[in-house]
């Protein structure tokens, strides 16, 4: 009973420090500086980590937007698309911030040890990474293309599509 209590807390604290940002499309905008840490626990700093290389981010904003992130995922392994793609799972709030080493280890548990290090989880800079792009439907991943200075040459915000992976792939080719 008690853990229940305490379960049903921490999901109120949670939920109730986040805000709600309008979505907003980000194509042609630098991608802002952010810090994360992969799943290796090594700091990561975003864009700078990536330049000189184009690579595909996927943001997701709640844990259900794993769902979304992994339909991306598949689509652009079918599709023989060979270009970096990291999954950057971003969190708002200090209360996630005070549990970021459970939300970690429950990441790790279900992510293979071979894809840890292309996960990078955010933290910190969740709110200016979410307030950046617009956390509206939030079950849906933010998608984007960053070309080799950390300029983002596409974005989608719209829930997977096949017509949107192949926006994507026509993006990567010409840029």
């Amino acid at each position: 009973m008690m853990s229940r209590i305490v379960s049903v807390l921490l999901v109120v604290m949670l939920t109730a420090c986040s805000s709600t940002y309008p979505n907003r499309n980000v194509s042609d905008l630098k991608f802002p500086n952010i810090t994360g840490e992969s799943l290796l626990e090594e700091t990561v700093k975003l864009p700078e980590a990536i330049y000189q290389k184009k690579t595909i981010l996927l943001l997701g904003y709640k844990q259900d937007s794993q769902f979304d992130i992994d339909r991306w995922l598949i689509g652009l392994d079918m599709t023989n698309t060979t270009i970096d793609v990291i999954e950057v799972p971003t969190i708002q709030g200090m209360f996630p911030r005070m549990f970021s080493t459970q939300i970690n280890n429950g990441m790790r548990k279900g992510i293979p040890k071979i894809m840890w290090a292309g996960v990078i989880t955010v933290y910190r800079d969740g709110d200016k990474l979410q307030q950046f792009t617009g956390n509206t439907n939030p079950n849906n991943a933010r998608v984007m293309l960053l070309d080799k200075t950390g300029v983002i040459r596409y974005f989608y915000d719209q829930g997977f599509s096949v017509d949107a992976l192949n926006a994507l792939r026509k993006s990567v080719k010409s840029h």
